[in-house]
């Protein structure tokens, strides 16, 4: 059976943590800053996909630290992250370039909105 495509938020934040670690903030910060300012992550939103992705296996807890008076907990990815992560890449490419082929040979009209 194939896999389930990922949501945008999880594939943003699993590209986020692809780096190195990071705590909740700097994952809606580089969420964000990958997006071209298009995705922006509330904490709710955050926190609910970063449990799914660490019950999925692909995330997991790096380090914790206490930082004025609370704690920070970082994350990283998992290699079976990594893997779901290039799966969801190659699949999304894959949409991507089949769009752009059909659109190609698509003639705008004017007045559609665009160029």
């Amino acid at each position: 059976m194939a896999e389930i495509s990922m949501g945008e938020p999880a594939f943003l934040i699993l590209t986020a943590l692809a780096g190195e670690p990071k705590h909740g903030y700097a994952v809606i910060e580089d969420v964000l800053d990958i997006s071209g300012g298009q995705v922006r992550l509330h904490t709710g939103t955050l926190y609910s996909v970063l449990d799914r992705l660490r019950e999925g296996g692909l995330i997991e807890v790096d380090r914790e630290e206490i930082v004025a008076s609370r704690l920070r907990r970082y994350y990283r990815l998992t290699g079976v992250g990594q893997e779901r992560l290039a799966a969801e890449t190659v699949r999304l490419r894959r949409n991507a370039d089949a769009a752009a082929a059909r659109l190609s040979g698509f003639a705008l009209r004017p007045g559609t909105g665009a160029a």
